[in-house]
Order: C-alpha cells, then structure tokens, then sequence
C-alpha cells in the first residue's frame, strides 16, 4: 500500500507534464542541435501554463539540454549563479 503511495505522489509531482504545450509539440524543437535556434521552442513556453512548474524541475533535476521552462542550459546556469 506505501508503494502505491508513493507512486502516486511522483504522479501529482509530475502532473505538469501532460498540460504542456511542449508535449503537443514537436520535442526536437526544444532540444535543438549545438547552435541551432531555440526561438520556436521559447515561444511555445512564452503561452504555457506550466513553464515555472517546468523550470523548477529543470533547475532541482540540473538537466543540461533542451529548453526547459523557457531557457536554454545557458541561461539556466545563469539563473543558478544568481541564486547562490
């Protein structure tokens, strides 16, 4: 039954995945090769109601590719820097 549990609070955590726009999408927008433009994946983040749920999980996952809640790796270390 604990397991269950706990199952099911990854599932609530998570929960924010499905409503994004970025799972409607095309997900080789939002992980683009070295150099490639990141504009199309930010605009989609620009208008999706879970980007700070999004960016939260980037930042407490430290994920090192993609666009995450409207950043880019870059602007995530920025953003960590800051906080420190």
């Amino acid at each position: 039954m604990r397991e269950l549990y706990l199952l099911d609070d990854e599932a609530d955590e998570n929960g924010w995945q499905e409503r994004a726009l970025c799972a409607q999408t095309d997900p080789e927008a939002f992980f683009p090769e070295k150099g490639g433009s990141t504009r199309e994946a930010k605009r989609v983040c620009l208008t999706c109601d879970v980007r700070g749920s999004c960016l939260e999980y980037a930042l407490g996952n430290d994920e090192r590719f993609g666009i995450w809640g409207g950043l880019s790796e870059r602007e995530r270390r920025k953003l960590k820097k800051k906080a420190v």
